[in-house]
């Protein structure tokens, strides 16, 4: 990955000198690099059930097209996959709330078929290790049923073997996914109680059996632990301190970056995760990015200045340790979901179509 790229900069420097002379090209080449290196991401987990359930997307001309192929004309470069352990055979889940939502195809074989998609289109990968059966958030990290009852050097087995299995599949489906995630937005830890942030011990070594389980496979991603509220200093600090203390083995540290849930508009906690970041990547020596983000539908303009602010900060992370920003489900739309999920970044033409939103363009 890495030799391809620095040979596609050296080639597209050596152009641009030729056509605006050597003078002009020390401020193209942070530009170029920029642009080749910085991730602009979706996670799409949903697309295909969607798809499955009969929903189109328009381009911007109109015209329906593959969801994929209208993301990447919009900018994006990058996949975002959530993959969770033995999902029900309806990728549909209750939540205790009573509230019901699709998961999205998230099994080995729907997560290998998409990231076959995306690299087709050219496409970077992130693999996004949930440890459950269904979404796994600061509100459930439930264990995955097959592994209710076991101990725990039986569960950092089984968190071994599963991520190994998940990862040689997309090995032999010619699939090396860039970034892998070891849990998703673990505030409280993983696969509780056993890996609580009660016990940091326990939690970094569930954390080290999915490190060495990628690192086995795909020596070249990289694993990152990925917490939720990104605008949250103290939490981060919490966080990794412990996990760093206990000998957690990671590469880069994740956030989420939803102003929405935070229930405030993005301007006035946008600052607060730009010095959350600058702080994680001092702190730590780690690299930085926003594994999701995402804003009202109803308001594409909040939305695109949003995401614009924050691919700014993510690139004014010094020494280049701001890797991207994803978007989390922009193909969705409140009117195909049970839950009624308002963050996509879409709107409804007609029934079960759903066209982009200017919102996707702060990726251009």
């Amino acid at each position: 990955m890495l030799k391809k790229s620095v040979k596609l900069m050296i080639s597209t420097m050596m152009c641009m000198a030729l056509a605006v002379g050597v003078g002009a090209n020390s401020g193209a080449t942070k530009q170029v690099q920029a642009a080749t290196t910085f991730a602009k991401g979706a996670d799409i987990g949903w697309l295909n059930q969607l798809e499955n359930q009969g929903v189109k997307w328009q381009n911007d001309n109109g015209v329906q097209t593959d969801a994929l192929q209208i993301l990447k004309d919009h900018g994006i470069n990058s996949i975002r996959l959530r993959v969770f352990v033995n999902p029900p055979s309806n990728f549909e889940w209750t939540k205790n709330d009573g509230t019901k939502c699709i998961l999205g195809y998230g099994d080995t074989n729907g997560v290998v078929y998409t990231a076959q998609r995306a690299k087709k289109l050219g496409m970077r990968i992130m693999i996004d290790f949930h440890y459950s059966d269904h979404f796994a958030d600061p509100a459930y990290q439930d264990k995955p049923t097959a592994w209710a009852g076991h101990s725990f050097s039986q569960l950092q087995t089984d968190v071994y073997s599963h991520t190994s299995y998940v990862m040689n599949a997309l090995k032999n489906a010619g699939v090396t996914p860039e970034w892998v995630q070891v849990g998703n937005e673990t505030n409280g830890g993983m696969l509780w109680p056993d890996g609580s942030s009660s016990n940091f011990s326990n939690w970094a070594a569930l954390i080290n059996q999915g490190y060495n389980a990628i690192k086995a496979v795909s020596p070249s991603s990289k694993v990152i632990l990925h917490l939720s509220n990104g605008a949250n200093n103290s939490l981060y600090r919490s966080v990794f301190d412990g996990l760093t203390k206990a000998g957690a083995k990671f590469d880069v540290i994740g956030m989420s970056y939803y102003p929405y849930w935070d229930g405030v508009d993005y301007t006035k906690n946008i600052d607060a995760l730009g010095s959350n970041m600058n702080d994680m990547v001092s702190r730590y020596n780690k690299e930085v990015m926003i594994c999701e983000i995402g804003g009202l539908e109803t308001n594409p303009t909040n939305s695109y200045n949003m995401i614009k602010a924050a691919i700014s900060k993510v690139q004014a992370v010094p020494n280049g340790k701001g890797l991207g920003v994803f978007y989390w489900e922009p193909e969705a739309n409140s009117s195909v979901l049970p839950d009624k999920y308002p963050l996509g970044a879409t709107t409804k033409t007609s029934t079960n179509v759903l066209k982009f939103s200017t919102a996707l363009d702060a990726f251009k």
